[in-house]
């Protein structure tokens, strides 16, 4: 009876002290305030995964870039995720990267894997926080 209860004891301290480290890592965070980039995609100005060409050669030559880009080391994985939208033979780069390195280096690739294509480089180098 009384490791029963010792261990109910200790149980619950646990919890308590888990529940109270908790509280505190979660002091409100910043809220995220991307409305004017949701309302520029929303225009219709600005490109989005949504005009990817569904032709096969536009297809190719995106999944090309994106091959080069996941597969380039040095790059984050900010970076790795950037928008490749290829619509008539014309390649867009848009989202953030962390580094202007970073930039020119997807810019690189893209160019190097367009296969003649015209590339737009629209990437945002995010501001350090």
């Amino acid at each position: 009876m009384k490791r029963i209860s010792l261990s109910l004891l200790c149980l619950s301290a646990l919890t308590f002290s888990a529940m109270g480290a908790d509280n505190k890592t979660s002091a409100t965070p910043a809220a995220a305030d991307n409305t004017a980039k949701n309302e520029r995609d929303r225009s219709g100005a600005a490109k989005t995964s949504g005009d990817q060409s569904e032709s096969p050669a536009d297809i190719k030559i995106t999944a090309a870039i994106r091959r080069a880009v996941v597969g380039e080391k040095s790059l984050s994985m900010t970076a790795k995720n950037v928008k490749i939208i290829t619509t008539k033979g014309l390649v867009t780069l848009r989202g953030p990267v962390k580094t202007a390195a970073e930039k020119a280096t997807i810019a690189k690739l893209a160019a190097a894997n367009a296969g003649g294509a015209k590339v737009e480089n629209l990437l945002e180098v995010k501001a350090a926080k």
